[in-house]
């Protein structure tokens, strides 16, 4: 089980179960040809570093599945995954460990 914090203002987020917490890759800012993009023309990349772990899913028994993946490993996930959190101006996504797709090796 991990958290992830901020030094600043000490703000801890621990994602509860099978959920994960997700600080999403930045996106190209410029195109090919060297034309600058706008924050909002950009395409929000569906790939990012795990920066907290819940507990793991709650089985049928009662028990809970270890989680398969680890803190600080870089994932794929689905585009339209999981729900949006600022902290300090950075961006988290917390979502289900079932909404991502594939560990970036």
């Amino acid at each position: 089980m991990a958290t992830a914090t901020k030094a600043k203002n000490k703000i801890r987020l621990q994602p509860m179960g099978e959920r994960v917490v997700v600080q999403r890759d930045q996106g190209e800012a410029t195109t090919a040809g060297g034309i600058v993009l706008p924050d909002s023309a950009q395409e929000k990349p569906a790939r990012g570093t795990i920066v907290a772990i819940g507990t793991g899913k709650l089985l049928d028994d009662g028990s809970r599945a270890t989680p398969q993946i680890k803190n600080g490993e870089k994932v794929l996930f689905s585009s339209y995954a999981g729900e949006t959190v600022e902290i300090d101006d950075v961006e988290y996504l917390l979502m289900r460990e079932d909404d991502i797709l594939a560990v970036i090796e």
